[in-house]
């Protein structure tokens, strides 16, 4: 399983500190409260909010560096639209470990 890290928030930012620590603290900011509602609304089977939440996380998810989790949430966006659900308890063990990660920095 891949690792989140910083290495392409460092690679975009061409060195600037300023903008990485912006764009880190917005990840601490909105990741955690959008895994929430995306918890939610899989209780709830909303799955084509489901499928709008994931959308807006897989972007954070490539902004860690984790190419290989982004084409899982996006794999798993589009069959979640029909009601399958096979990614999702994958694509949740890649959530829980960012929002480790992410308390953490």
């Amino acid at each position: 399983m891949e690792i989140p890290n910083l290495d392409y928030l460092k690679e975009i930012s061409g060195g600037d500190l300023d903008f990485e620590n912006a764009m880190l603290s917005l990840l601490k900011l909105e990741f955690p409260a959008e895994y929430t509602v995306l918890k939610m609304n899989f209780d709830n089977n909303n799955f084509d909010e489901i499928a709008l939440d994931i959308h807006k996380i897989k972007h954070k998810i490539g902004m860690l560096g984790m190419e290989a989790s982004v084409d899982l949430a996006s794999k798993c966006e589009k069959n979640i639209k029909n009601g399958n659900t096979e990614e999702y308890r994958d694509l949740v063990l890649i959530l829980e470990r960012i929002n480790v990660y992410l308390k953490n920095k």
